[in-house]
């Protein structure tokens, strides 16, 4: 596939909430780059939307609306968005800015979501995983924040010890 237009879209995706209300939206807006057809590629780091990861190529429907919408993903990019929510009384006192500089140095990049007090992470697949995922069990087992894999492949799960 290639880059068409290089027009940025809004790509909506539906979330199924849970009984506790999370997420705290329904729907989740990624922007994403137009390419042949009906297909984009997703160029920022989800919030809420699981099974997506920035660089992943999506095939979309217009509706009656004319928004765009999520049907399928076609091909994965390699990249693991990873959630963390920092504990108001852990380390960094529930700041988003931290976390993001704390990953930095290792290849991954963030944004923080003051509203919900959450930062997206994008994990590059070709980044050192192993110390992703310590520098992420430290922080758990720390009480410093949670965290939740967005969406991550084999080379990933194959580190996991827990």
């Amino acid at each position: 596939m290639t880059d068409v237009t290089g027009e940025h879209v809004k790509v909506l995706f539906p979330l199924d909430q849970d009984e506790d209300g999370w997420p705290p939206v329904s729907t989740e807006g990624l922007w994403a780059v137009r390419l042949d057809g009906d297909a984009v590629r997703i160029d920022n780091t989800p919030w809420f939307v699981t099974n997506v990861a920035c660089g992943d190529i999506v095939r979309v429907n217009e509706d009656v609306d004319g928004q765009l919408r999520a049907v399928e993903k076609v091909k994965w990019s390699g990249n693991c968005p990873i959630r963390v929510i920092p504990f108001r009384d852990g380390r960094f006192e529930g700041e988003l800015s931290p976390v993001i500089e704390l990953f930095a140095p290792v290849g991954v990049t963030g944004e923080g979501l003051a509203q919900f007090g959450l930062v997206a992470l994008n994990v590059p697949g070709d980044v050192d995983l192993a110390t992703v995922q310590e520098l992420l069990w430290r922080g758990s087992d720390e009480g410093w924040w949670d965290f939740d894999e967005g969406c991550v492949g084999d080379a990933w799960t194959a580190l996991q010890s827990r």
